[in-house]
């Protein structure tokens, strides 16, 4: 696949026309049978979700908490796959593992010391480029952080809003 060729005509449209570029993604949770689990309709696919078998679900499908780190290591695995391309290092694989740390008494209400959610993210990447240079895996490196949309949304403090219908 050419990359270049494939976002040349998308960003010649975006150069030109100012705001062809603004996508709005959904996501929609709808209630299940019990009230620790759900559907989760991205648009393209529907996911089953529940609650972590630590706060009383089963276990048995992924938590929020597995669907946000799944989200980031995704486009960390795409984005640094982009990256990689454009800068024309062959790579043999990009691997991301993201693991992160919580409390889930914070989550259960046990303590208000506690913080709600994760503590702590870690983002892996093993990269296998025998030919690449330590200065084109730096640059790497930091084109993918640049521009992993998740990994930047969680670096940053997007505005949240919440309305009750």
């Amino acid at each position: 696949m050419d990359l270049r060729s494939v976002q040349r005509p998308l960003k010649k449209k975006y150069r030109n026309e100012p705001g062809s570029s603004r996508i709005t993604l959904e996501a929609k949770a709808s209630q299940q049978d019990t009230p620790i689990s759900c559907s989760v309709d991205v648009g393209r696919a529907i996911y089953e979700a529940g609650a972590h078998k630590g706060v009383g679900g089963t276990g048995e499908v992924a938590c929020s908490g597995d669907l946000l780190l799944g989200a980031l290591a995704a486009c960390a695995q795409v984005t640094c796959q982009m990256v990689a391309e454009a800068m024309g290092i062959e790579t043999q694989s990009i691997e991301v593992t993201v693991e992160g740390d919580m409390d889930l008494a914070g989550t259960l209400g046990i303590s208000e010391d506690v913080t709600v959610g994760f503590e702590a993210i870690r983002t892996t990447f093993d990269i296998v480029a025998p030919e690449a240079t330590e200065e084109q895996l730096e640059k790497l490196r930091g084109r993918t952080e640049k521009y992993c949309v998740v990994f930047q949304t969680l670096a940053g403090q997007p505005e949240l809003r919440t309305k009750w219908a």
